[in-house]
């Protein structure tokens, strides 16, 4: 097993993989202590024999002294070479983070095998043993990546990731040629490589705090206190639950401390935000919270049937329809419609995911009929027809 720790012999093998047509990746990273992801290793192979062989596979330590990953990164924005990842958002949230960049072209095995059949977000060692026809050894799944010298059995992990990753990726890609569904991936891989995908903003950041409460002054405070909460981790490069905890940050929205002493009271805020620049940041936000002008509070996202007025009959024959169309069509479900997307076609929306694109073909133009009384389902056997009316 090889194992590169210079920027010369990392420069040598992405000169060599420059000359394939793809080249597999994978990452081992940590994140339990830091807000982005801190990488640990970076697997690479390019066509060969099954199983790792010098000069196919390797594995690339960012850790090492002195190492620069330049030559790597110029082989991620090579035309002419397909990178292949599984289940890719977090590894390339890493290199987007790190260095500014998504990997072009790419393909992630995970959509592709949603696409081919194989079921909603399959996981690699699914794919292993379903197409390879192998068994990963997971021993090493649960390991800190940062310690070193690796040992052999982490190694041997490690480059599993992206040896079996090759004959994946061929039968996906001639599947998919095959059925004319390559497209389709294609379109998948255009919000993977949306730089937007991968940016969190402060401001956006209240929208992932559960609340019980639809009132304009409580999520003001919620919004400020989470603003706060986001853009001191990322400057800071902590977890956001370092600086508080959501159940803390709505005690907070809810008491409203105004003075250090308030902030003092507080039953669930961690000991270190009592004091220093944390308590100020949360006294600050509070303040800005509660001085929102009615006309800047934040409204709540609409969340639940009854807000989207949804006609839940119609919703519900949406269901059979789509798991309808995903058997005929072998595509999993959750690629094609999310129960969201239902429920918003079932309440009239049209700007939605499920009715666009390659979906249209698969889905959404027989949903749009059914929705205007134009398709019937009837039961045939096991299976669901839908019938033109």
């Amino acid at each position: 097993m090889i194992t590169i720790t210079t920027t010369e012999a990392l420069a040598e093998f992405c000169a060599t993989a420059a000359r394939h047509p793809y080249v597999t990746v994978d990452t081992e990273f940590l994140r339990e202590r830091t807000y982005y992801s801190k990488l640990c290793l970076i697997q690479l192979a390019v066509p060969g024999e099954e199983g790792p062989t010098e000069g196919e596979a390797v594995l690339v330590d960012p850790l090492a002294d002195g190492i620069s990953l330049d030559p790597l990164y110029a082989l991620f924005r090579d035309p002419g070479v397909v990178k292949v990842f599984h289940a890719a958002r977090q590894d390339l949230e890493i290199f987007h983070v790190d260095a500014g960049l998504i990997p072009h072209p790419l393909f992630d095995t995970q959509v592709a095998a949603m696409v081919c059949g194989y079921g909603d977000q399959v996981g690699y060692e699914t794919l292993v043993r379903r197409i390879a026809k192998a068994q990963l050894d997971k021993s090493s799944r649960f390991t800190d990546w940062s310690r070193r010298p690796l040992s052999e059995a982490q190694k041997k992990y490690a480059l599993g990731d992206v040896t079996y990753l090759r004959e994946i990726y061929e039968v996906l890609a001639a599947d998919l040629a095959q059925s004319g569904r390559a497209p389709w991936v294609e379109e998948e891989m255009a919000v993977l490589t949306d730089p937007d995908t991968y940016r969190v903003e402060p401001s956006e950041a209240w929208l992932r705090v559960k609340t019980r409460t639809n009132s304009g002054k409580f999520l003001s405070v919620v919004r400020e206190l989470a603003r706060f909460r986001e853009a001191y981790a990322q400057s800071r490069d902590i977890p956001r639950n370092r600086v508080m905890k959501d159940d803390a940050l709505l005690e907070l929205a809810s008491t409203k401390p105004a003075t250090p002493q308030d902030l003092g009271r507080s039953r669930l805020l961690l000991r270190e935000a009592r004091r220093g620049e944390i308590a100020e940041g949360i006294l600050a936000a509070v303040k800005a919270g509660v001085e929102t002008p009615p006309e800047d509070m934040p409204k709540p996202p609409p969340n639940g049937r009854e807000k989207l007025q949804v006609n839940p009959a119609l919703a519900d024959l949406l269901r059979v329809l789509l798991k309808a169309r995903s058997e005929q069509e072998r595509v999993a479900q959750k690629l094609i419609a999310s129960a969201a997307d239902l429920d918003l076609i079932a309440a009239g929306k049209r700007d939605v995911p499920a009715l666009g694109g390659w979906r249209h073909k698969v889905f959404g133009a027989d949903a749009l009929r059914l929705c205007d009384g134009k398709l019937a389902l009837a039961a045939d056997g096991q299976s669901v027809k839908v019938i033109e009316l």
